[in-house]
């Protein structure tokens, strides 16, 4: 199966939308394997967002993701770095679609509630960045057989 990387940044954590985050990806079908919550430093902010580096909102960035607690997890299943970035909606909010994370929630683009990986490079590199080794967690589900053919 497919991974990828999802963060609820702070100003969904300080809305309280980590829950429904969640719900949203568990519902559409995919599981959670691993989650916590934390407080980005500097130095994982800037190696997080190294691909923005030089660009004139790089120290912008870095200072709002390390301004407050994050939620961090991986979710796994088919196709789930295209969807996930589907169901989370433009970065834009106000280009968003009506039903995504960021088109029901989002307002503002420097607030737009979470962060999903771009590419399945993206994501491996994200995941490595946050989570160590024996922090994924693999496990069956009683579900799977109804949501994937084989």
């Amino acid at each position: 199966m497919d991974r990828t990387f999802v963060m609820v940044k702070p100003d969904g954590v300080q809305r309280g939308l980590v829950g429904e985050v969640i719900t949203r990806f568990e519902r559409r079908g995919f599981k959670l394997v691993a989650l916590k919550l934390l407080w980005i430093d500097r130095g994982l902010a800037e190696r997080h967002y190294e691909e923005h580096r030089g660009k004139p909102f790089f120290d912008e960035l870095v200072r709002y993701i390390t301004s407050g607690p994050v939620a961090a997890m991986v979710l796994e299943g088919r196709e789930v770095v295209t969807t996930v970035r589907e169901m989370m909606g433009a970065t834009q909010p106000a280009k968003a679609l009506p039903g995504t994370i960021r088109g029901t929630y989002g307002i503002d683009v420097g607030r737009n509630i979470v962060h999903g990986s771009d590419s399945a490079a993206s994501a491996a590199r994200e995941i490595g960045l946050f989570f160590a080794d024996g922090e994924l967690i693999e496990y069956e589900r009683a579900l799977d057989p109804w949501i994937y053919e084989r």
